[in-house]
């Protein structure tokens, strides 16, 4: 079965060994249990918010349908200061997109939450106001359950993760670490059973 990413620095691994990723390691934990999933194509660069992972898309030689289709992104559009109305457009049109590559079908798109970078030293050093950065994401995350809900397609959160490891980062005091990475992979690991069983 093959396998699709689509995100930013979140789904790339910033920081990271390619095998700490957690897209890797899901497809490589996977295969340990017997399910024959290739490794991720990850289509993602740490930065991109939601309409550049679209404009690299168009970019891209996709050939669907995948069995899994795995999505996380907005952050950067947070971190820039774009509005909650402008992702929710944007998030509809990217999460389209990615059922369009699941071969349409929403019941192999998995999407994980945004976690919360509030909480790391970098954060806590860039003079902006932690408590506003959680409040806005958690808005953002509210938008994106809501869509990916209403459209069948998977939600997994692991935003309280990064809040409750706010030490499992890499050297930049931003990005997650291998580690942390592994708990997202265990949080969306029943999910994903399920989804590629049917």
């Amino acid at each position: 079965m093959r396998y699709l990413a689509l995100g930013d620095s979140y789904s790339i691994g910033e920081g990271v060994p390619e095998a700490g990723r957690w897209p890797m390691q899901l497809a490589a934990r996977l295969r340990a249990e017997a399910v024959a999933l290739e490794d991720p194509w990850i289509v993602a660069t740490t930065g991109w918010t939601t309409d550049e992972l679209s404009a690299a898309m168009d970019a891209e030689a996709f050939a669907p349908p995948y069995d899994l289709v795995s999505l996380l992104i907005g952050v950067n559009n947070q971190y820039r200061g774009r509005s909650a109305e402008d992702y929710r457009g944007e998030f509809r049109r990217m999460l389209g997109r990615a059922i369009t590559l699941a071969g349409g079908q929403p019941g192999r798109v998995l999407v994980l939450s945004i976690p919360d970078w509030g909480v790391t030293p970098f954060a806590a050093s860039s003079g902006r106001h932690l408590g506003q950065i959680a409040r806005e994401l958690d808005v953002y995350n509210a938008i994106a359950a809501d869509k990916v809900k209403a459209s069948g397609a998977h939600w997994v959160d692991i935003t309280g993760i990064s809040r409750k490891h706010p030490e499992l980062l890499t050297d930049d005091g931003l990005h997650p670490s291998a580690t942390q990475y592994t708990l997202w992979m265990e949080a969306a690991l029943p999910t994903v059973r399920g989804m590629l069983a049917k």
